[in-house]
């Protein structure tokens, strides 16, 4: 079990949302989102991780909008975690960009890019931060553990991991199920990223994106048993400054989660079959 405040969680607890736009853009949008999604993870009794990216390391073009600028961006995510009183998580990019974003958030995530960057990682864990590890497209389930590993070998055992797809021939990503189930074995909670899984990489000199299929990838990943699903999500996707094609319209996410948490609970409620 890992807590983030006052949320606990693990595969076998009622799942936790992380959630928000895929990029602070703006203090006014990072604000009305997340003043959107805690209203309906309260009325849900969902606990809620805020999501939003103080920059955008990874793009596809020199051209592409990395950020506002980091103080700001990093000001906007304090002050949303005082205004709703909920955790916030962010990703980092580099050694340097550890110790600033730690002063802040409450949770560091390495992108799928960096998961082997061992500096990165071993910086990120000697903050004692929780660290969300997303699995690099490249990877296969099992190498995660060794992902994991370095940051256990700081003494932080606070560790997440994400699933995000994994490469599939050119402009494609798939989603093996198996995964989840393989990264659950190491005995950090499991996260079900059901947005970035959909996108379509280097389209055009940017990332496309099949929004469509959020709904049945968060759904399908649900019913596995894990610990969280993980969405970005927008008031207007199409204008989105970046991945515009694979952020949920947030006017859908209650519905959804609606449906997810019926499903979490009917699951949870298994016994699970450990067939040799």
């Amino acid at each position: 079990m890992v807590e983030v405040g006052k949320i606990k969680i693990d595969n076998n607890l009622p799942f936790v949302l992380i959630a928000g736009p895929c990029v602070v853009e703006s203090r006014e949008l990072a604000f009305s989102t997340a003043e959107r999604i805690v209203k309906i993870t309260e009325k849900l009794n969902i606990p809620y991780i805020f999501k939003s990216s103080y920059k955008k390391a990874n793009r596809t073009s020199v051209s592409s909008f990395t950020g506002i600028g980091d103080e700001e961006a990093l000001k906007i995510l304090s002050d949303i975690k005082k205004e709703f009183n909920v955790p916030v998580l962010t990703d980092v990019h580099s050694v340097e960009e550890v110790k600033m974003a730690a002063e802040v958030v409450d949770v560091l995530q390495i992108p799928a890019f960096l998961c082997r960057q061992t500096e990165l990682l071993l910086a990120a864990g000697k903050t004692q931060k929780v660290v969300n590890i997303k699995k690099g497209q490249f990877l296969a389930p099992d190498e995660m553990k060794y992902a994991s590993d370095k940051i256990a070998s700081t003494g932080n055992q606070k560790i997440l991991l994400t699933e995000r797809g994994t490469t599939f021939g050119y402009h494609n990503l798939v989603v093996d199920m198996r995964s989840l189930v393989i990264m659950k074995k190491f005995g950090y909670p499991v996260i079900m990223d059901a947005t970035h899984a959909v996108q379509i990489p280097g389209v055009g000199g940017k990332s496309g994106g099949a929004r469509e299929f959020i709904p049945y990838l968060a759904k399908a990943a649900i019913s596995i048993g894990i610990g969280g699903l993980f969405l970005e999500t927008h008031p207007e996707p199409s204008k989105a400054l970046s991945d515009a094609d694979s952020q949920l319209p947030l006017k859908y996410l209650e519905e959804l989660l609606t449906q997810v948490k019926q499903l979490d609970e009917l699951v949870k409620g298994f016994k699970e079959l450990e067939i040799g």
